[in-house]
C-alpha cells in the first residue's frame, strides 16, 4: 500500500467513531478542523476510494430518500492504520495564511493600505474567534476530551493573533514616517 495522506488520516478518524458519508465528513471537518487542517469534496471523495481499494474502510449504500447515499466505516486494518499514525511524530508544520503573505510584501503599498491589511487580519481572527466560541458552546462537555483541547487551543490562538495585529498596527503607527511606494 502507497503512503497515505493527511486526508487519509482525516477520514480515518473521523469514520472511527461512526459510519459516515463524504458529506457528513466534509460537514464535521468544517465545524473542526478546518481551522488547522482543510479538506475539501475534491480530497474527500477520490481518498474514499483509495482507503476503500486498500481495504481501510468500507462503504454501504443507505439511501436517504431517493438519493444514493454510501457511509463508510472504518476496517479493523484502518484502525490499526489510524494508531500507527497516531503514534509516530507529527511531520508537517504548516501554516497558510494569505493574510500574513499579503502583510510580508506590504511595503509594495502606501503604509495605510499596509495597515488596513492588518486590520482586515484582525478583523479576520475575531470572526473566527466568534465563531470557535459558538463551536465550544454547542460541544458541552465530552466524553474525549481531545477535540475540547484542540479548540481551546484554536481559541487561545485566534485570540492572541488578533491581539498580536493590534499590537502590529500600533507598532507601525507609531514608528517612521511614511515610505512612499514607488
Amino acid at each position: 500500500m502507497e503512503q497515505l495522506n493527511a486526508t487519509a488520516y482525516v477520514i480515518l478518524g473521523f469514520v472511527r467513531g461512526e459510519p459516515r458519508s463524504g458529506y457528513e465528513i466534509k460537514a464535521l471537518v468544517d465545524n473542526s478542523t478546518r481551522f488547522f487542517w482543510a479538506a475539501s469534496y475534491g480530497q474527500i471523495y477520490p481518498e474514499l476510494k483509495r482507503l476503500t481499494e486498500a481495504g481501510l474502510i468500507v462503504g454501504s449504500d443507505v439511501p436517504t430518500g431517493s438519493r444514493k447515499r454510501t457511509v463508510y466505516e472504518i476496517t479493523a486494518d484502518g484502525e490499526e492504520e489510524l494508531r500507527a499514525w497516531l503514534r509516530q511524530p507529527p511531520q508537517t508544520f504548516e501554516m497558510r495564511d494569505e493574510g500574513l503573505l499579503k502583510l510580508f510584501f506590504a511595503d509594495a503599498l502606501p503604509r495605510e493600505e499596509g495597515l488596513e491589511i492588518l486590520r482586515s487580519m484582525k478583523a479576520q481572527r475575531l470572526a473566527i474567534y466568534e465563531r470557535l466560541r459558538a463551536i465550544e458552546q454547542m460541544k458541552g462537555e465530552l466524553e474525549d476530551p481531545f477535540p475540547m483541547i484542540v479548540l481551546r487551543g484554536g481559541l487561545e490562538f485566534t485570540q492572541w493573533f488578533a491581539q498580536w495585529c493590534e499590537r502590529m498596527e500600533a507598532q507601525l503607527l507609531d514608528a517612521a514616517p511614511e515610505k512612499r511606494s514607488k
